[in-house]
């Protein structure tokens, strides 16, 4: 049951709509029962009005409830004015407030196969969604993207008969097998010619028109030319960007679009991966054969997070995969929506992958997580290492995208800890950070100078720094720079 007081209190927004529906059922409900539907789900409350000047609520309550409910379910029921009912009974209730009955509908976020939800019969017309606090006809790109999402029947299966296999990077697809091979050396894929490899991953099909292979949809996203993939999807686009100097708008760049590599999600995913995580932390540790192991649980979820964008982003959709590095943060976006709640996406334990394809020849070099764990692992994995909690955006206009951004900003309990620490620095710590603040770029031979202090002395402090986590150092001894992680 919901907290009505606590509901009141809030004005209109993204999940909260209120109507007066003091004698009957207003039409623009209809309009809010498909817009939450289509969204991320809401609650409707009938009896309620909003304050055009304040935007507050106000109860004024609903004089024949039972008629409204009975007509809200007669309607639900048919196809005519409905095309979906997604509610359950327990969804649709009266309740007390304030000595007046108000109506309170629950609307969950529909499943895929149910999308869009539409009113009338005509589903362009009828299509809505739910935008901060009002509604508003969808485009036809967005409903286009929704039936889309509603097939079982992946959309990178699709056979490309306008494209052979010239169409496919020969050096692309002899990296992966490479990489398969060493992965699975005793395969018995691995003697298969090119083009029965590429067959079994799904990469290609024969086609039933004309007895040919050609390449499927995700063997063009995954070994393709750039130039060959905007043919087919004119959208597409990856794009990184790196930020470690505010003075510069870029420090590194890698886009598809450039003409030096294939231009393919494949390749652009070993392009980028250590680029993510070269700034990373890595803790002395040895294996059983007493060889470093320099790899984390924060790494391998660095690279979860760029395998799902690549594996669910829409390739239909506007504005292509951008993944923006700062010394703080990494944010990866990709067009496209959730398939699921994202609720149940962060709890784990359902794959639903918009690209199976994709996702399928990832898994087969051991990249990408098959259990649906992945979202959950990597929440897990920031909370162990005391790490703001990643941050995940679901956004429908004015294009679908999702967006996470993982920080390597240590929570405020941990930032507590930290500031303990600081204020148990000697002298000798308190001047190497002072001077590193003004010149982040020091050397350890221009510390022991200024300090007039051995370099041995400076190497032993700066690691009780870092060992604190008050200092980190961002990018290689040579080029890279210090990061003090509280205020001096």
């Amino acid at each position: 049951m919901i907290d009505i007081n606590k509901l009141i209190l809030e004005k209109e927004n993204l999940h909260l709509e209120a109507k007066s529906a003091e004698t009957k059922l207003p039409n623009s409900f209809w309009e809010s029962y498909s817009a939450f539907a289509n969204t991320d789900g809401g609650i409707i409350l009938l009896g309620v009005k909003e304050d055009t000047k304040t935007k507050n609520l106000q109860v004024i309550g609903v004089t024949k409830p039972e008629a409204i409910i009975s007509d809200i379910w007669n309607t639900l029921n048919n196809r005519q004015k409905v095309s979906a009912n997604i509610l359950l009974n327990e969804q649709v209730y009266t309740i007390e407030f304030q000595n007046k009955t108000l109506i309170v509908i629950e609307v969950p976020r529909a499943e895929r196969y149910d999308r869009p939800v539409f009113i009338g019969q005509s589903i362009n017309q009828g299509t809505y969604r739910r935008n901060n606090d009002g509604d508003y006809r969808c485009s036809n790109n967005e409903i286009k993207s929704m039936l889309r999402d509603q097939s079982d029947k992946s959309s990178d299966s699709m056979v490309l008969e306008n494209l052979d296999l010239n169409s496919l990077c020969d050096d692309s697809i002899k990296k992966y097998r490479t990489l398969f091979n060493n992965l699975k050396p005793n395969h018995v894929w691995a003697s298969l010619t090119i083009q029965e490899f590429l067959l079994k991953i799904g990469a290609a099909r024969i086609s039933q028109k004309d007895g040919v292979i050609h390449p499927t949809l995700a063997g063009l996203i995954f070994f393709g030319y750039f130039n060959e993939i905007i043919n087919e999807l004119p959208y597409y686009f990856l794009d990184f960007r790196e930020h470690l100097n505010k003075d510069i708008r870029w420090t590194d760049r890698v886009c598809s679009s450039d003409s030096d590599w294939s231009g393919n999600i494949f390749d652009f995913y070993f392009k980028i991966i250590n680029k993510l995580t070269t700034d990373v932390k890595k803790p002395f540790k040895l294996n059983k054969n007493l060889q470093r192991v320099d790899d984390t649980l924060i790494h391998a979820s660095i690279r979860e997070a760029l395998a799902n964008a690549l594996i669910h982003a829409d390739y239909y959709g506007t504005r292509g995969i951008v993944i923006d590095k700062t010394p703080d943060s990494i944010t990866i976006s990709n067009p496209g929506n959730f398939r699921i709640p994202i609720n149940e996406a962060v709890a784990g334990g359902i794959s639903d992958a918009r690209n199976s394809k994709i996702f399928n020849m990832f898994s087969l070099i051991d990249i990408g997580e098959r259990s649906g764990m992945g979202l959950c692992n990597m929440f897990n994995v920031w909370i162990q290492n005391n790490l703001v909690k990643p941050v995940i955006t679901e956004t429908i206009c004015p294009t679908e995208r999702v967006t996470i951004e993982l920080s390597f900003v240590q929570s405020k309990e941990e930032q507590i800890t930290t500031q303990t620490a600081q204020n148990s620095l000697n002298n000798i710590e308190n001047e190497i950070l002072k001077q590193i603040s003004q010149k982040p770029n020091i050397t350890h031979k221009a510390l022991a100078f200024i300090l007039n202090i051995k370099q041995t002395t400076i190497r032993f402090y700066i690691d009780k720094l870092q060992q604190k986590q008050i200092l980190t150092r961002i990018g290689s001894n040579r080029n890279g720079y210090w990061k003090i992680n509280i205020t001096v």
